[in-house]
This record gives C-alpha cells, sequence and structure tokens, in this order.
C-alpha cells in the first residue's frame, strides 16, 4: 500500500489562503498576525493532519544557525565568488548556508524565499536580479526575518542592498587605456537590457567626454558571453572601423573571445594575403569578477569587481542584522580596482 502524502506548510498556506511566511509565523507565535488569520490557518492545519515539527519549530525561532542565501545563477563567475565569500566568513563563524537558485530571470525568487523561511533559516541573502525587491521585504518583514540584498546594479531603494560601482569601473579603465594614448576606443559586449551594461557603458561615454574624445554609437556592439560570437563581432567591427586603437569588453569572457578574435585576424592576414583588418595595435580591456591571481594570463587590461569581497560583506552585514536586531537599511557600494598585471594590448 502506497504511504499517505506529507503534508506541508506549503499545503496549509494554500488550504488557509495565506502566504507560508504567515503559516510560519503562526507556527511560531511570531509577528502580527489577525486572530481571524491565525484561526484560519489552525483549522487548515487541523483538517489536513500537518504534524508540528518541534525541531524546525525551534528553527523558526532564530536559533538555527543556518542562512539561507538565493543566486539567479551560481555557474555565472560573478554569483560563484559572492557565494564563496558569503560561506567562506559565515563558516569561520560557525553559521551554515543553505543555498537555492532563482533562475536568470529571477521568476521564482519569492517562492525561494518562503521556502527558506519556512525552513527556519536565521536571515537571508538575496543575490540576482529584483524586480520584486519590495514583495520579497515585504515578506521577510512579516516573518520577522533580516534580509539583505545584493546587486550588479543600482536600481532598487529602501533595502539593504551592497553593489559594486559599475560607472567607476568603466571610468577608471577608460581612463586607463586614454592616458595609455587611445584616442578611439569601442565598446564590445553586453545586452542592452542590462542595467550593469548601462552603467558602465554610461562611465564609458562619460570618459570619452571629460577627455573630448569622439563617442561613436556604431562602436558599441552588444554580443551575449560566448568566444565565439565575440571574435567574430571584433572582425566585424575593425574590419568597418580599422581606426579603432582600443576595445572594452563587458566580461571576462567576451574579452577572451575578443582576443581570439584578434589573434585570428592577424593570423588571416599573414598566410592568405587578405587585406589587414587593422594596421596598428589594438589594446584589450575589460571587467573581471574573480580575483587578481584568478585572472587568465593573456594581454588585457582587467578593472576588478570584488564579488567575493562583496560576499564577505554580505555575510558580516546579515550577521550584524541578526544578532544586533539592525534594522537600519543601507546601501553600501563596493569600489573597482585596476589589476596589478595590466598589459598594453595585441598587435594585430
Amino acid at each position: 500500500m502506497a504511504s499517505a502524502k506529507k503534508i506541508t506548510i506549503n499545503d496549509v498556506a494554500q488550504a488557509a489562503g495565506v502566504s507560508v511566511s504567515t503559516v510560519s509565523l503562526v507556527l511560531s507565535g511570531k509577528g502580527r498576525i489577525s486572530s481571524a488569520t491565525g484561526e484560519r490557518v489552525n483549522q487548515a492545519i487541523e483538517h489536513l493532519g500537518f504534524v508540528r515539527n518541534r525541531q524546525a519549530a525551534s528553527l523558526r525561532g532564530g536559533h538555527s544557525g543556518v542562512i539561507g542565501l538565493i543566486v539567479s545563477d551560481i555557474c555565472a563567475p560573478f554569483y560563484a565568488e559572492l557565494t564563496a565569500g558569503i560561506t567562506a566568513r559565515l563558516e569561520s563563524q560557525g553559521r551554515m548556508v543553505f543555498l537555492t537558485q532563482s533562475g536568470n530571470d529571477g521568476e521564482w525568487m519569492l517562492q525561494r524565499l518562503e521556502m527558506l523561511i519556512s525552513q527556519g533559516v536565521d536571515g537571508i541573502i538575496i543575490a540576482g536580479p529584483l524586480a520584486r525587491g519590495t514583495d520579497l521585504r515585504q515578506a521577510a518583514d512579516e516573518a520577522g526575518i533580516p534580509l539583505v540584498f545584493a546587486s550588479r546594479a543600482s536600481y532598487l531603494d529602501e533595502v539593504d542592498l551592497i553593489r559594486p560601482d559599475n560607472m567607476q569601473a568603466a571610468q577608471i579603465i577608460t581612463g586607463q587605456l586614454i592616458q595609455r594614448g587611445h584616442q578611439r576606443i569601442a565598446w564590445l559586449g553586453g545586452q542592452s537590457a542590462s542595467l550593469t551594461r548601462a552603467e558602465r557603458v554610461g562611465g564609458y561615454c562619460a570618459t570619452l567626454l571629460k577627455f573630448g574624445l569622439p563617442f561613436h554609437s556604431e562602436w558599441v556592439v552588444e554580443c551575449e558571453a560566448s568566444q565565439k560570437q565575440a571574435a567574430e563581432a571584433v572582425g566585424v567591427l575593425l574590419r568597418q572601423n580599422p581606426t579603432i586603437s582600443a576595445i572594452l569588453c563587458d566580461n571576462s569572457v567576451v574579452a577572451m573571445g575578443a582576443w581570439f578574435g584578434l589573434l585570428r585576424a592577424g593570423k588571416h592576414s599573414d598566410e592568405s594575403g587578405i587585406e589587414r583588418y587593422f594596421e596598428q595595435q589594438v589594446a584589450l580591456a575589460a571587467f573581471a569578477d574573480v580575483p587578481e591571481h584568478a585572472l587568465d594570463d593573456i594581454p588585457i587590461s582587467w578593472v576588478i569587481t570584488p564579488a567575493r569581497e562583496m560576499g564577505e560583506s554580505l555575510a558580516d552585514r546579515i550577521l550584524q542584522r541578526i544578532t544586533q536586531g539592525t534594522t537600519t537599511l543601507r546601501n553600501q557600494i563596493m569600489s573597482p580596482r585596476l589589476a596589478g598585471k595590466n598589459l598594453s594590448g595585441l598587435k594585430g
């Protein structure tokens, strides 16, 4: 005989017509829940035969030692580095991390948040698209759970947030290229819908204007994070604009593809006699999320977005919220830095 289906907190929430976080509050006796809502939840519990887990109830009291972490894509270098920083710092403080993914568009973010709340975590860190940031914060507030956000861009207000300074990073690396004598600088990579890219392109354009250099919209080329597409895009870009002397790449994958594209262009012109795509040295620069020691040893200038350090700051912030009951919202910005091994470029 098949065993009966185990009744979960999600089943109770659905039957009572409330959120998972509301059921969690009723079970733990925390938060502000109306008597009518509490009665409806308890009736659903009794009707379904939900078994209250005493261990889970104690966890919901804030003594689990577990921190929930929601990331959009653990395979992306930024989120991998961020997660490494968070887990290392929390584990050094005797805490554990409950990790889950929400998807690149954040479509499962609220569901993942409610799941973590139902598991009785002490606090939650969210790293990814924050289009529903207000709903997420409200759900966490209702459950009495501290919540800290990590964002790659700066479009969310009224939350506890740590983010990189994308515009400053672009200004720094563009300025370095200009100081090295480059006056015709192109941009490669990213999609126009990306706010992170928009902030970086804004810094790039502002720096060109600051130094009185030309900006050409056709020199700003979209490209997915694909080495193959980046290599092909570089060839097209330089055939159409042979006087470009430097290319700023949106991420490390695009930068590697651009490097291969330059090698291919030079190789083809040498061996097949095809007209050269460019007659001068072309420098590459790019944004990186990994520490300097992990950068590829190729002739690219890097500006580093300190994702791992952001993770450590996020861990410190959530622990402060938990242990001290801090509720003040802060928008902390992590400054970028140039890698020490910036090189001069690659000849075509």
